[in-house]
């Protein structure tokens, strides 16, 4: 048995300790949002985070994963309440075909999370690892510039209005 913590959840995972994370998230606790999409860690379609750092899941054994923190899309946020990273994907039309999404997402996300107010050369280098086959790639950079502002003015602390002089 591994311990696996997935979106702040605890699970008893019976399966072999190289078993591909991947794989366990799409079968074993019905995550689906990370994709199979090459199999090799080539093209990023599985990105997910352990940590809050990018990992490939469909290279990324259980056996690296005792103790840590994995993170999905799911994790992220809900249809109701998006995370803002979902939110500017969602309002910039970054997806075409939705395949390679997810996976930017997450790694977007990890990338924000280190780096609040990145500059379009840096979010590119990020996000080189992950391939979009459909072309959206203005979008998605539009996405991430949004999702950082987004998540900037979250943080901000709000005023009191009002207040006794």
């Amino acid at each position: 048995m591994i311990s696996l913590k997935v979106n702040g959840r605890d699970h008893q995972i019976d399966a072999d300790p190289d078993t591909p994370l991947l794989y366990v998230l799409r079968e074993e606790l019905k995550l689906n949002a990370a994709k199979f999409g090459c199999g090799l860690g080539q093209c990023g379609s599985c990105t997910v985070m352990v940590d809050g750092n990018a990992v490939l899941s469909c290279v990324t054994p259980l056996l690296l994963l005792e103790g840590r923190q994995v993170t999905t899309l799911e994790g992220l946020g809900t249809v109701d309440a998006p995370a803002p990273i979902q939110r500017a994907f969602m309002e910039e039309q970054a997806a075409q075909c939705g395949y390679c999404i997810a996976g930017m997402m997450m790694r977007a996300q990890a990338s924000l999370q280190k780096n609040p107010k990145p500059t379009d050369e840096q979010i590119r280098a990020e996000l080189q690892p992950n391939l979009c086959r459909c072309g959206t790639h203005m979008r998605i950079l539009r996405a991430v510039h949004r999702a950082a502002r987004l998540m900037d003015s979250a943080a901000l602390p709000s005023t009191t209005q009002g207040s006794a002089r």
